[in-house]
């Protein structure tokens, strides 16, 4: 071959190399963005996905799953000899969070905006306006997440809108596809696509997931994607594949002796594990970020329950090192909330620490995630690889340290070896904190306790939830409750006292520090005084009981303690915070329908009326079959 065909000869792995080729428009969203070839798992997919086949597809974090199946879904859609009829659907992206579900959407997008009459349309998207018909195939997108909007809101921008691309969560998407007003004919539906399919598959989501297939066609392109597909491939049978295409794209790294061993995670991602003490944990945390270099621009702390992560957002300022700003991200978080605070994680600036739950565990692509660190290491190896996969993506060098207590829990490493997740003594930086470090550390968050009751009942709230948690752990070999010391989990903790719990009987629940909690007062001037006067009133109403006791007579019915009275000693007064919630909702709708046209109301009430008919008509039906169901139409959420 002479060096001018050499020249010439297109590379191996060059986007412009597939056959058929892709449009241009996508090689210059391509170009755009800085991917000059595709990844191993995009190089397969595409040419498989493109075709008219199935495919299930595991491939390591951070691999570029997301580009893998939205390019040939976009070109299965735009290859349709004509658009699509108003209010018919032909493509679905499933996946099983708002964060994720949100960022497939972001990509996509930001891939049709090079796409001139797709790019067109995309400002009709957030307008009043109907969206106008085309004369060729378009992509027009809607997201579909619970919380941020509600499902008639969802309902009357699908029929506003008129998408042909529907990207959403499970229960959202069910919802949506209950309405007869929302078409997916086998004349016209092209491709399901599941993105995180063995969670999706899982039994938490089975009953959406059924209803979602019960309304599309059996004849479709489905894809199945995620990092780890062993238990759900069993399972392929209930989403309809039958002879599916597996691609499993995996790394290889040499072992000492010579022994090449497959990986599940990059080459680019160190997975190392630290052996400390509870109490040292934080401290140990605090010389992780300071000693690291380059100092991580961000970094993810995972928790094992929210009230832990809202408990340490809120004494961890102060104590680690200057420098970073903390977020959290946990499923308790309001809507609106979650969406800000991992949009400034995102877009953050300066070093940053995002104190989550497993929530942030799967598939969210955060750029630039120089450190993840798991305070509580999960049961489950496949969570143990998601979480770590936040970090060293796309090539970026990324480190992944999970802090196991001595003992028992050592084991872990074990088990991750045989489940083929190696990890290694964490040896640089080198961690080293000695018990006055500790003490200092659990000292300063004491003090914040003792300044402010609402610390302190936070803090034993999240002592709690963590106990539950750890005693729900499937290894038990490994996660023995038995072998925990408590009052070092306290220490790590900063708690004031032990809260009241069958695991600690027996303890000095003061931890011998001698602290009355009980006059610990509310920062909030108005929340001590509430305190002070329900406390005033137990006490008379206690010497009342006592000296009813004294003279030998029953206390009344409404002096008695209730059995089932809360550890904190405090009710939620759900019923008065619902009645608050409807009464802030019915004033949002007040404002709303006030500054309407009298046009816009007129289109508000026949939108009513719509929903009404559904209602109805899903009731009829659920009445001629005898109360039968499981897919029926139950109206949507006011």
């Amino acid at each position: 071959m002479s060096p001018e065909q050499a020249r010439a000869r297109k590379p191996p792995r060059s986007w412009d190399a597939f056959t058929p080729s892709l449009a241009p428009w996508i090689l210059d969203y391509l170009s755009s963005m800085g991917f000059e070839q595709p990844t191993p798992v995009q190089k397969s997919c595409l040419e498989i996905f493109r075709g008219n086949k199935d495919v299930v597809v595991e491939a390591v974090t951070g691999s570029g799953k997301t580009l893998a199946f939205l390019i040939p879904v976009v070109e299965k859609l735009l290859r349709c000899d004509e658009p699509a009829k108003r209010h018919h659907v032909q493509g679905i992206i499933i996946s099983p969070t708002r964060e994720l579900t949100s960022q497939i959407y972001n990509v996509l997008v930001s891939l049709i905006k090079f796409h001139g009459p797709s790019a067109d349309l995309l400002p009709y998207a957030k307008s009043d306006e109907k969206r106008p018909a085309t004369t060729e195939p378009v992509i027009v997108p809607q997201l579909l997440v619970g919380g941020t909007t509600k499902a008639a809101e969802d309902l009357r921008t699908f029929l506003r809108l008129s998408p042909n691309l529907l990207i959403g969560t499970p229960g959202r998407l069910a919802e949506l596809l209950s309405s007869p007003y929302v078409k997916a004919p086998s004349s016209s539906f092209e491709v399901l696509v599941m993105d995180e399919a063995d969670r999706l598959l899982d039994l938490g989501f089975s009953q959406e997931l059924t209803r979602i297939l019960g309304y599309l066609p059996k004849q479709r392109r489905t894809g199945l994607f995620s990092a780890s597909l062993s238990e759900a491939v069993e399972r392929l049978i209930t989403v309809g594949l039958l002879y599916p295409h597996k691609i499993t794209v995996r790394v290889k790294s040499l072992k000492d002796g010579g022994v090449i061993q497959e990986r599940k995670t990059p080459m680019s991602l160190q997975m190392s594990y630290l052996v400390t003490p509870a109490s040292q944990k934080i401290p140990a945390l605090c010389q992780l970020l300071e000693k690291l270099e380059p100092r991580p621009s961000r970094s993810i702390i995972f928790f094992s329950t929210c009230l832990a992560v809202k408990y340490f957002a809120r004494v961890l300022h102060g104590i680690l090192p200057a420098g970073f700003s903390i977020l959290s991200l946990h499923g308790k978080l309001e809507p609106q909330v979650r969406e800000k605070n991992f949009e400034r994680f995102v877009n953050a600036t300066s070093p940053t620490i995002l104190l989550t739950t497993d929530i942030a565990a799967r598939g969210l692509d955060i750029p630039q995630v120089d450190l993840v660190v798991q305070h509580d290491p999960p049961t489950d190896t496949k969570v143990f690889i998601h979480r770590c996969g936040r970090a060293g993506r796309a090539g970026r060098r990324g480190l992944a340290v999970v802090l196991l207590q001595p003992g028992r829990e050592e084991g872990y490493v074990q088990l991750l070896e045989v489940r083929q997740t190696p990890i290694t003594p964490l040896s640089k930086p080198a961690i080293s904190v000695s018990a006055a470090e500790a003490e200092a550390v659990s000292a300063k968050i004491r003090a914040q306790a003792q300044a402010d009751r609402e610390v302190f009942q936070l803090a034993q709230r999240a002592f709690v939830s963590w106990a539950r948690s750890y005693i729900e752990h499937q290894a038990t070999s490994i996660f023995r409750v038995a072998d925990l010391d408590w009052a070092d989990l306290a220490r790590g903790y900063g708690l004031l006292e032990l809260p009241k719990m069958p695991e600690v009987k027996g303890l000095d629940r003061s931890l011998g520090l001698g602290i009355d909690t009980e006059s610990i007062p509310f920062r909030d001037a108005a929340r001590e005084r509430k305190r002070l006067e329900e406390l005033a009133r137990w006490k008379a109403e206690r010497a009342e009981r006592q000296a009813a006791a004294a003279d030998g007579g029953a206390s009344a019915p409404s002096l008695k303690r209730k059995k089932n009275e809360a550890w904190s000693g405090k009710h939620e007064q759900e019923d008065l915070r619902a009645a608050r919630r409807e009464k802030r909702r019915k004033k949002r709708e007040a404002q709303r329908l006030g500054r309407m046209t009298e046009k816009e109301r007129e289109e508000q009430r026949k939108l009513e009326e719509l929903i009404g008919e559904v209602r109805r008509r899903n009731e009829l039906g659920a009445s001629e079959k005898g109360g039968g169901a499981g897919d029926e139409f139950e109206g949507f959420d006011d």
